[in-house]
């Protein structure tokens, strides 16, 4: 630490290398805001080389992530904010029935703000496995609502009493439903 409290480091937020010499020098961190030139690579790169090295937590905060919608801060298709989306899916990839996919172990949990994304560490949380839980196999004859509005569904439902018993159906009817529920979603008009 510098004569004053404090060492200042001066370099280029998407130079890896920068981070890397940063990292040996000053070791792990608490708190990181990131208040820089704002370009996707700047940001996604500063966030790259500091999530694994803020200590338990800790939390890395960065700012102006509006640029995500705007031009001139790079390829929008590579945006901070479509990067955030990205370690979101991977957050919940955590779960254990995704365990062939790669999650992310670094972010116990991201929050969002207008032009602020907040990354929070926590080592145990995401150590903590997120598995299914049954009854043990007792039925509660509570009524599944998840395809109510779904009449195609409810209809594969009365069929699959008998046909349950042939070889593969149990997958074919998983892909059905996927199929009925995604082609006839209501909520595509949210995503406009």
């Amino acid at each position: 630490m510098g004569k004053y409290g404090f060492e200042i480091f001066i370099g280029s937020q998407s130079n890896e290398q920068f981070w890397y010499d940063f990292i040996n020098k000053v070791g792990k961190i608490d708190i990181v805001l990131d208040d820089g030139e704002h370009t996707y690579d700047q940001q996604i790169i500063t966030t790259e080389m500091l999530l694994g090295n803020i200590n338990d937590g800790g939390i890395l905060v960065v700012e102006d992530t509006h640029t995500s919608c705007m031009s001139g801060f790079g390829n929008q298709k590579y945006s901070f904010i479509n990067y955030t989306k990205k370690l979101i899916d991977h957050i919940n990839f955590r779960f254990s029935s995704f365990s062939n996919i790669e999650s992310e172990k670094r972010v116990w949990s991201i929050q969002i703000y207008e032009s602020i994304v907040a990354f929070l560490i926590n080592k145990h949380g995401t150590d903590t496995v997120s598995a299914p839980t049954d009854n043990g196999g007792k039925n509660d004859s509570s009524k599944d609502f998840r395809y109510e509005d779904h009449s195609l569904v409810k209809k594969l439902e009365i069929i699959t009493r008998y046909l349950k018993y042939f070889p593969g159906f149990k997958l074919l009817k998983k892909y059905i439903k996927v199929f009925l529920v995604s082609s006839r979603s209501q909520s595509k008009k949210f995503f406009k």
